[in-house]
């Protein structure tokens, strides 16, 4: 599901540097690329609780349904379909939003519910968003996805993600453990993105989680810059040359 919307949110002149950085990162962390076929990950602990809330989503079967993670959470009955022309009274992350999702909206999804639009983004262009309309889109902020089919790429979510990512910023960290824990990916996502999601989590509204998110991609630039200052090292040399 992409979550962006163009010109809006993100500083787009440092996504390909901080994509680098964390791919890096995401490599650490093992990722199992896995298609739709993958088990459910994790213990016990980390699987989370069930919302309490509805969630939703309009399929527009633009996606390979044994990769789609919406696909997966409906045949696990853990999200609703909607259908084109459907109105959704709760809070839909959307291309077409104009605010950030942040903690301020934790009371509409809990009274509403959350939806998300599960189109491909090689499509993202005739999706008929007129169809899918709320009293509450909303943005994501920057994030990068964790699963196999773009993972270590910013902002590129699957629906899976989306959800997740909404829930923890609006303090429904549990119910964001339970839906990853459906894919065996799912725990890296939340591993990958701690630090950025505690940050959203901590604010108070969509302009403080723009700022925060602004002020994560400069420190990220920063760090990346004082980096290139040093040689690298030797295995780091190997690594290029292919010598090792």
């Amino acid at each position: 599901m992409p979550p962006k919307k163009k010109g809006n949110v993100h500083n787009k002149r440092s996504n390909h540097h901080v994509q680098r950085d964390y791919a890096e990162r995401l490599n650490d962390l093992s990722i199992q690329s896995s298609d739709d076929s993958d088990e459910t990950s994790g213990s016990s602990d980390d699987e989370g609780i069930p919302p309490t809330f509805t969630v939703s989503m309009w399929d527009l079967n633009h996606c390979d349904p044994k990769k789609c993670s919406g696909r997966k959470l409906a045949r696990h009955n853990l999200i609703k379909n909607l259908k084109l022309g459907q109105r959704f009274q709760g809070l839909v992350l959307s291309p077409v939003g104009t605010q950030c999702v942040s903690p301020a909206d934790k009371d509409i999804i809990e009274k509403f519910g959350l939806a998300v639009i599960d189109c491909s983004w090689a499509k993202i262009d005739e999706t008929p968003f007129d169809h899918m309309k709320s009293n509450h889109p909303r943005l994501l902020p920057f994030l990068v996805a964790a699963n196999p089919i773009n993972y270590g790429k910013p902002y590129q979510l699957s629906c899976v993600e989306a959800l997740a990512a909404a829930m923890f910023i609006t303090g429904h960290r549990k119910e964001a453990q339970f839906y990853l824990s459906k894919f065996s990916w799912g725990h890296s996502f939340l591993e990958l993105n701690s630090e950025v999601l505690d940050m959203y989590a901590k604010c108070t509204d969509s302009k403080s989680v723009i700022e925060a998110q602004n002020t994560f991609l400069e420190n990220a630039n920063k760090e990346r810059d004082n980096k290139s200052m040093w040689p690298p090292s030797d295995s780091e040399t190997e690594s290029e040359d292919g010598s090792s």
